[in-house]
């Protein structure tokens, strides 16, 4: 799965990890309608793929991705009325939806479209010097890839608020107190430490344990599982894996002191999560 560099946006599969680069280097990973079908479609390719493992979406040069593209005349935020093919949610499907594990390396800037992408992947480390904002209320518009939902989950209602009503721009440090993010480093080891923690997974993580695992942290927060719910699915799913060829090469790894061979296919054995 190699992209022509001409693409907006790359994919590179080396070792079990995905790497997907926002690659508009000149606009500062700006983002375009082309763009996000590309991820959209890379992300469906990747969960379909038993040769990845884990996630990393990056920028090329020195940002994320610096928000819509304004540069060709008309903006995206002309009249979409009448528009039936318009999304406010145009990366589908989102990353929270996939049973890979999806790690957003935030290289720079990343404002607007650009940190609400970000925000549906399920770990982020970014530049603690660079700025991130849902900035769409001062464009006239407002936030947008289930913003309203991915930040009341990561941080708490009135940290949400503020950020989502004012628009204003904050640093790496803060996004880590607000719970926004992982990690702030500084940007020249943003995708390092990516790299790093999806190699950890792809070498030593079960894939359908991921999988499964993911889907429950996720459906718990959509669906709103109370506790005994979650204990309830939690048995259900490790009755899916108990005795599987994975279980017994997780345990004779760790015994063996060795790097685990995990042969389970995601792509061929998936099913969905249990009713709870």
């Amino acid at each position: 799965m190699n992209s022509a560099e001409a693409s907006p946006v790359l994919v590179d599969v080396e070792r079990g990890v995905a790497l997907l680069t926002l690659n508009r280097p000149e606009h500062l990973n700006a983002y375009t309608a082309e763009m996000g079908a590309l991820l959209s479609t890379a992300y469906r390719t990747c969960d379909e793929d038993d040769d990845v493992r884990a996630i990393v979406v990056t920028g090329a040069g020195r940002a994320f991705c610096a928000g819509a593209d304004f540069s060709g005349g008309a903006t995206p935020f002309d009249s979409r009325q009448h528009d039936a093919t318009f999304s406010a949610s145009p990366i589908d499907p989102p990353a929270f939806e996939l049973r890979k594990p999806v790690i957003a390396a935030l290289n720079g800037h990343a404002i607007g479209i650009g940190l609400t992408i970000a925000l549906q992947a399920d770990i982020r480390i970014l530049a603690g010097d660079a700025k991130y904002g849902v900035v769409q209320v001062r464009r006239g518009v407002i936030p947008d890839c289930m913003a309203h939902w991915t930040l009341a989950h990561l941080t708490n209602l009135g940290v949400a608020a503020e950020l989502l009503l004012t628009g204003r721009t904050f640093g790496g440090q803060e996004a880590v107190a607000y719970g926004i993010a992982n990690r702030a480093v500084p940007a020249a080891q943003v995708l390092d430490a990516a790299l790093e923690m999806a190699r950890d997974i792809a070498v030593n993580v079960a894939p359908m344990s991921a999988a499964l695992s993911k889907r429950l942290l996720w459906d718990s927060a959509i669906h709103g599982y109370t506790p005994r719910q979650v204990a309830s699915l939690e048995t259900q799913l490790h009755h899916r894996v108990m005795g599987t060829p994975d279980a017994s090469e997780g345990v004779a790894a760790f015994v063996d002191r060795r790097s685990p061979r995990f042969s389970g296919s995601v792509a061929a054995d998936w099913n969905a999560l249990p009713e709870p």
